[in-house]
């Protein structure tokens, strides 16, 4: 018995020369840019900081000057300046988002 040769046109995996799954080709530079932009790491940053050093140093710096060492008012007072941090970063996240909002609808508009 005989067998037929089927002869492909088409080239395999191995022999294709452009993009194989998400590789660049080889005359394409890749995209190392990180995927969240900076701004945004350093906004977290900063506003991690000021989550752990705020409601701490509020603490410390009324136990005993304004509260008289009334650890429960200085304690309330630290719980409050975290929840003022935190309402601070809901609103610089609410601002950069809608700041991008606009951005894309000024570029769909401008085509």
């Amino acid at each position: 018995m005989a067998t037929r040769r089927i002869i492909s046109q088409e080239k395999s995996l191995l022999e294709k020369d452009d993009r194989i799954g998400s590789s660049p080709a080889a005359g394409e530079k890749s995209n190392i840019a990180p995927a969240v932009p900076t701004a945004v790491i350093m906004k977290l940053l900063a506003f991690t900081f000021a989550m752990i050093v705020v409601p701490i140093g509020s603490y410390f710096a009324t136990v005993h000057t304004l509260f008289k060492g009334n650890s429960t008012y200085a304690g309330a007072l630290a719980a409050i300046m975290a929840n003022m941090v935190l309402i601070g970063y809901i609103v610089v996240a609410m601002n950069e988002d809608q700041s991008e909002q606009e951005a894309v609808k000024d570029t769909k508009k401008g085509r």
